[in-house]
């Protein structure tokens, strides 16, 4: 997946942390399709797609063939602070650091602990 976002490294792992029994697990308990839209600084401009799919056990680049369960559009910056739980989504979400289409049910499970935790870089 080649791409200039630094979010592509902690996509790249989660890939790998998919094949683990935690990843496993992830599947069963969350079960959805999360599609993440990451722009570089701004969002709604130049962004890359990604597709977390935890229904197959999946990462893969470019936009979801089918309608994903939620589709989250944020920068690279803040999908880091989401992902390493420095940013509550909630509240990125209030502030308009992310926006949300889709359901709001499956939206309320994409939390930080999907996430696996990052190595220091």
């Amino acid at each position: 997946m080649e791409s200039s976002l630094k979010s592509a490294a902690l996509l790249e792992q989660m890939k790998k942390h998919l094949e683990t029994d935690a990843g496993k697990e992830l599947k069963k308990k969350v079960g959805l399709v999360y599609q993440l839209n990451i722009a570089p600084k701004k969002i709604g401009f130049n962004e890359e797609i990604f597709v977390v799919d935890l229904k197959e056990g999946k990462v893969s680049k470019g936009p979801y063939d089918g309608k994903p369960d939620a589709t989250f559009s944020f920068t690279d910056d803040n999908f880091l602070s989401i992902a390493n739980g420095k940013m509550n989504p909630q509240i990125a979400f209030i502030r308009g650091n992310m926006k949300i289409k889709g359901s709001i049910s499956a939206a309320q499970k994409f939390t930080p602990d999907i996430f696996p935790k990052p190595s220091k870089l």
